[in-house]
């Protein structure tokens, strides 16, 4: 293995259990990559002595040829989920001291197949905007252009894959909040079928947006990782397949006004990879779902609304505690009535039946994952011929529409010539991660 830092989880996991490297050893390349590249702010908490110590622990498992699927992989956990010792802040102040009693879910499931939690990973305050640009953790930097945001809220997360800081990432996603960042560095980020990965543990944001998933190197690397917190052997089963997992497979190569404006170099990757596709024997053609282009509308009124339940117990009785973007967002969110709430649900509803419909003629969509490339930190909005459009709107303009309808979404980076990553997004029914990973697959071989 020339580079560890570099190397995919499952060639890291094969490494491992043959000896050709340690758990310490690798810890300690990750170490190095973090002091080495601490400008980009990719940790709140970087890995400590415990990381140190279940390094060790997983050394003498590995050694004794026993230990789990993850045995010995340093996996970095974005702080918005409970780490029992091990501080988590939300990327607050208000929970800066934070130190809970238990591991959330999928951190315990992380340490029960052996991973090492390694560090806690720096994401936008309460995970609620896309810049991470936090105020009280420091403003995270894109690796592939430190002048420009990684994209958030799993900012750090994604950061920690790219630099090679750790074999892969946890996040969460509630907008994009995975695949955001993941398009923006230049890596994959998968966020799941609603529910399918447990969120107890997890500071929410917005209880029916809310979702966890991997950032990793590859998509294999993601599949893996989607087995391991779902307690699935759907990729597993999936991967055994082969081509045999595509074969047929319809791609609906999605038409929205909601997909305009996005960039040039965005709308041809997108054609690029539908030819991929194509030339992997799979059927690609258009399909008009009209009703995305309510999503944006569906979206804001939703996250706003749950957003100010989930923070009523600080919020406003301690407002001058929150950074000043977010305590915007709340205040807005006070301004949500209860009708707005019902008729976005209403319309909701109708956006999911029209996801039911288009699958039933296809098994994939695809889309970008965003209209642009990744902003220069600070710049507020994006300048398009027909008008100025918010960075944060534009982010989430293509990612949204399916944390509303809770369908899994894959996020895939496409070369071009350009320096700034591009996200091929790739979106298929519920439940049908399997599916969705193996299309992802074809893109990554291409």
């Amino acid at each position: 293995m020339t580079d560890p830092s570099r190397a995919p989880l499952g060639e890291l996991v094969q490494a491992l259990r043959r000896k050709t490297i340690s758990p310490v050893e690798l810890a300690g390349v990750y170490r190095d990559r973090i002091r080495q590249r601490a400008a980009l702010k990719a940790f709140i908490t970087p890995p400590g002595e415990a990381a140190d110590r279940d390094a060790e622990r997983a050394q003498r498992e590995l050694a004794a040829n026993r230990g789990g699927v993850l045995a010995g992989v340093p996996i970095a956990v974005k702080d918005l989920f409970a780490t029992a010792r091990l501080r988590t802040t939300a990327g607050s102040r208000i929970l800066r001291d934070w130190v809970p009693e238990a591991d959330a879910a999928v951190v315990r499931r992380l340490r029960q197949e052996g991973a090492l939690i390694f560090g806690k990973t720096n994401l936008h305050e309460f995970a609620y905007g896309v810049s991470n640009a936090n105020p009280w953790w420091g403003i995270a930097r894109n690796p592939a252009d430190e002048t420009r945001i990684p994209g958030g809220s799993s900012g750090g997360s994604a950061i920690a894959v790219v630099a090679g800081m750790a074999a892969a990432a946890l996040g969460t996603d509630t907008g994009g909040s995975i695949r955001i960042p993941a398009a923006l560095c230049g890596c994959v980020g998968l966020k799941p079928t609603y529910g399918a990965i447990p969120l107890d543990g997890c500071v929410p944001l917005g209880w029916s947006l809310d979702h966890a998933g991997p950032l990793a190197r590859s998509v294999d690397d993601a599949g893996l990782l989607f087995d391991v917190l779902a307690g699935s052997t759907a990729w597993r089963r999936s991967r055994r397949r082969g081509r045999e997992a595509v074969r047929r497979l319809r791609v609906g190569m999605v038409r929205a006004d909601l997909l305009k404006p996005s960039q040039p170099a965005v709308t041809r990757a997108v054609a690029g990879a539908a030819a991929v596709l194509r030339r992997a024997g799979l059927t690609v053609r258009p399909v008009d779902i009209p009703e995305l282009d309510w999503s944006v509308a569906i979206q804001l009124i939703t996250l706003r609304s749950e957003a100010c339940a989930v923070h009523a117990p600080w919020f406003p009785s301690r407002s001058r505690s929150y950074g000043r973007e977010v305590r915007v967002r709340l205040q807005l969110g006070t301004l949500v009535s209860g009708a707005d709430y019902v008729m976005a649900q209403r319309m909701r509803a109708r956006l999911v039946d029209a996801l039911r419909r288009a699958f039933r003629a296809f098994d994939i969509l695809l889309l970008p994952t965003t209209p642009i490339t990744a902003p220069p930190i600070g710049v507020r909005h994006v300048n398009w011929r027909s008008g100025a459009e918010p960075v944060d709107g534009a982010l989430v303009r293509l990612t949204s529409p399916f944390n509303l309808a809770g369908v899994p979404a894959l996020s895939v980076p496409w070369p071009h010539a350009g320096r700034l990553p591009i996200g091929i997004q790739l979106v298929a029914a519920w439940g049908e991660e399997a599916r969705l990973l193996a299309a992802g697959r074809l893109l990554e071989e291409r």
